[in-house]
């Protein structure tokens, strides 16, 4: 099982039914991707830029807007095997993390990269929920790689793609 939670927190972007849908999918498409035996919850929250910037310049003395932020709860080790948590697993689910997606940034990006809006959120979700299940890229170019093919092929997989 798992429990997705979405909170929308801005008014600039439509985010809809279909948006929210896209979103559980690829969260449940990550897990079963990676071969994720326990059940998680995972929380998405949609922002302006605004608000993303905030919340880069709190966490990472980064003041400027992006695009997604990843907030992992677990730590992994090589293995892909759970060795530690900052948060304590409740008696249903594992809490993999937090994820923040700028809606905005989100649809200047699809806009200049020439696919929809739901392509980008897609991306942007498989790019965290890697992230949330101990996948890295910063100052690894081979990290990079692995995560950029993971996610391309997870979004396969759903049949999105950049013309989507």
């Amino acid at each position: 099982m798992t429990r997705i939670i979405i909170e929308n927190e801005q008014e600039k972007i439509e985010i809809g039914a279909e948006l929210s849908s896209v979103i559980e999918s690829v969260v449940q498409a990550t897990l079963d991707y990676e071969e994720c035996d326990f059940d998680a919850e995972v929380s998405i929250t949609i922002v302006d830029n605004e608000t993303i910037r905030e919340i880069n310049r709190e966490n990472r003395n980064i003041d400027k807007p992006t695009d997604v932020l990843s907030f992992p709860m677990l730590y992994f080790d090589e293995n892909g095997d759970i060795i530690d948590s900052d948060y304590d697993v409740d008696d249903e689910c594992i809490l993999l993390g937090d994820i923040v997606i700028s809606a905005e940034r989100a649809a200047t990006q699809a806009e200049e990269y020439g696919h929809s809006l739901r392509r980008e959120i897609a991306f942007l979700t498989a790019h965290s929920m890697l992230h949330l299940l101990g996948y890295d890229h910063v100052d690894d170019p081979e990290g990079e790689r692995i995560m950029f093919a993971k996610q391309e092929e997870i979004l396969k997989i759903l049949g999105i793609t950049r013309e989507v």
